[in-house]
């Protein structure tokens, strides 16, 4: 798959495409059901699939200060994109400038003029242009005077919920890892570089890698999740906390991970973290004793959850 930065980036004599815009945080299984209609439309003209994103978030630069969590970094997105059969993964630098595009500049500058748009593929809450002026029937008018196609997909979901990015967000600040897990269509993923904390665990006997996130990283609340650490040579069911350390009386919240059947050194590595279950929130205990009881039975429960 061709990674661009700004549809510039597009290599000369770059043809007609299929393409699908959208900013695809979470790549969630709303967004699977887009893409893959994107590209099945591809292969079926001979095209390629194009799948337009954004960078950094439109409401950071429209609205800052409320940039959202973010649920998958620009290169976990593209690695998911690939998976899904994507041709090129193109990041548009969302600027303050471009967000003043109304919705016909931003197609004929955008799909038009450079991307040479067969076709579009959009949800059908597609907004798009200044203040999003810009909805699928006005996509569909611009389409028919510029020469492309559009197909506007329904929003997919549950019997009660609609899958939606914000609605993952959510979850995830809740805790419940495996509910956001359901609409992502696999485990929320963090990732990070393993950095020194107080080695604490070490002295309790569940030494942790301690995880440094990239801003804005979308963390789950407080507490004690069942997952999977990813390393680049090492995969391992992980007891996983989340919080302040209260019975130590800490006050950096911190996100560390205890291995399972692992002594290794990772410092310095970019690893990866799935939440596969919530254990238990986040408790002061008044002995270390009782603390590192507590401990060894998340061990046994991660154990049981994930090595199954």
């Amino acid at each position: 798959m061709q990674r661009w930065r700004g549809v510039r980036d597009a290599p000369g004599g770059w043809g007609r495409c299929v393409v699908t815009i959208g900013v695809f945080d979470g790549v969630h299984r709303g967004h699977q059901v887009i893409i893959a209609r994107t590209v099945e439309r591809a292969l079926a003209t001979g095209l390629p699939a194009v799948v337009l994103t954004f960078d950094p978030h439109p409401a950071e630069v429209v609205r800052p200060g409320t940039h959202p969590s973010v649920l998958t970094s620009q290169r976990r997105k593209a690695e998911l994109l690939d998976g899904l059969g994507a041709d090129v993964a193109c990041v548009l630098p969302f600027t303050l400038e471009f967000s003043r595009l109304g919705p016909a500049e931003f197609v004929h500058e955008v799909l038009v003029e450079h991307l040479h748009a067969a076709a579009v593929v959009v949800g059908e809450n597609f907004r798009f242009g200044h203040k999003a002026a810009g909805d699928v029937p006005l996509l569909r008018e611009l389409g028919a005077r510029f020469g492309f196609a559009t197909e506007g997909v329904a929003i997919i979901g549950s019997d009660d919920t609609t899958y939606s990015s914000t609605f993952i967000r959510s979850c995830i600040d809740a805790g419940e890892v495996a509910a956001a897990g359901a609409a992502l269509g696999r485990d929320h993923r963090l990732e990070g570089v393993v950095v020194r904390g107080d080695r604490r665990g070490r002295k309790l006997g569940f030494p942790t890698a301690n995880l440094e996130l990239a801003a804005h990283a979308a963390v789950p609340a407080d507490g004690v999740y069942a997952g999977r650490f990813l390393g680049p040579e090492v995969t391992r069911p992980a007891a996983i906390s989340i919080g302040t350390n209260p019975t130590f009386e800490g006050r950096e919240r911190r996100v560390e991970a205890y291995l399972l059947d692992y002594d290794g050194d990772l410092y310095g590595e970019r690893v990866a973290l799935d939440f596969v279950a919530r254990l238990r929130g986040m408790e002061r205990f008044d002995t270390v004793e009782a603390l590192t009881a507590q401990i060894a039975g998340d061990v046994a429960e991660t154990r049981r959850l994930v090595s199954s």
